[in-house]
């Protein structure tokens, strides 16, 4: 197929980009760039990318696509509890936007990146399937329900919406985000040392390696249409509900004199949640994940050493909201997070 994949120069679509372009298809990417630089180690090699921003797409942009794997988003919860009015700019009216956009330009099947946080506050001790309660507790959660709303109401005989609801990524990528909770707690324990929780360490996180994300995306742009349309599916693996004390010692144990300190400053997180992901091991054979925290932890620490992981790159390169925060300061994005020209040479 030929695909276009927006957020190609981020975490995601770092990794996702060369997964497709392996398995057969043209992969034309969409980014803005906004992050683009946030490399640790050698450059990717990007796939053709058209750089633009998601709110300026239009028709003739998504002519002659098969499909759409859209990846683009303002991506964390502290970031949109900042910038809410901008989290539903991005995540939800331009998402929106470009699915009926493609639509219209008669793309066939149009992949979501939704996330297991639209189930942000589920408590109890079930495991939560796709038919379970919504209860966001940021604007991240909430758009990303709201669009999943609009996709589904979007389908029809030949446009096929799938949502896919990650856990929480973890992973190494050239792309690197270190405020994800396995990729920052081995930062900090590589860095300083010492392995520190601010919560209780009792909440439930599902996670997930980037690289399993996406073959998930690969498997469901590839199922046979009704097995897929219209549904969202649960993206990882119950070996991976973990506490994030459990989290936190995989780190202890995997980085050599790393301490851990469970500290409970920020008291307990209301975002607790154990996920079922059977249903897309049902409806996606060609899925099966492969990595483990433990797995993932080992990975992080060799990158982290091998590629000299500074602080100041922990802090503000690989941060989302310190790395916005840091390019406004410089001029370089508008308070609209657009990025702005560079001035002209004299």
């Amino acid at each position: 197929m030929r695909v276009l994949l927006t957020g190609h120069q981020g975490y995601l679509g770092t990794v996702m980009a060369p997964v497709l372009a392996a398995a057969g298809h043209e992969v034309v990417g969409l980014d803005s760039g906004i992050f683009a630089d946030s490399v640790l180690g050698p450059t990717p090699q990007d796939p053709p990318g058209r750089p633009m921003d998601l709110r300026d797409v239009e028709l003739a942009d998504l002519a002659d696509f098969d499909a759409v794997v859209h990846l683009a988003a303002l991506s964390n919860d502290p970031l949109g509890s900042l910038a809410p009015q901008l989290t539903y700019d991005i995540n939800q009216h331009a998402a929106t936007r470009l699915a009926t956009l493609a639509r219209e330009a008669g793309v066939r099947r149009f992949l979501y990146a939704s996330t297991c946080s639209v189930y942000g506050a589920a408590g109890g001790d079930d495991l939560v399937a796709e038919d379970a309660p919504l209860r966001p507790v940021t604007p991240y959660a909430e758009s990303k329900v709201r669009v999943e709303d609009a996709l589904f109401a979007l389908a029809d005989d030949d446009f096929c919406p799938v949502s896919l609801r990650n856990a929480t990524a973890f992973g190494f990528s050239p792309r690197l985000r270190a405020d994800v909770v396995l990729n920052n707690l081995v930062g900090h324990a590589v860095l300083s040392g010492q392995v520190r929780v601010l919560s209780d360490g009792t909440p439930w996180r599902p996670l997930v390696h980037a690289a399993d994300i996406a073959a998930a995306f690969l498997a469901a742009l590839e199922a046979p249409g009704p097995m897929v349309h219209a549904k969202a599916f649960n993206v990882g693996s119950e070996t991976n509900n973990l506490t994030v004390a459990q989290i936190a010692d995989a780190v202890v144990t995997t980085v050599p004199g790393a301490t851990l300190a469970i500290t409970g400053e920020n008291g307990s997180d209301p975002r607790s949640y154990r996920v079922d992901f059977s249903a897309a091991r049902a409806a996606l054979p060609a899925f099966r994940p492969q990595w483990t925290v433990e797995a993932g932890a080992r990975e992080l620490y060799r990158a982290y050493t091998e590629h000299g992981l500074t602080q100041h790159g922990f802090d503000r390169c690989y941060a989302r909201l310190a790395r916005l925060s840091d390019r406004q300061a410089a001029g370089e994005l508008a308070s609209d997070l657009r990025p702005r020209a560079a001035p002209a040479i004299p």
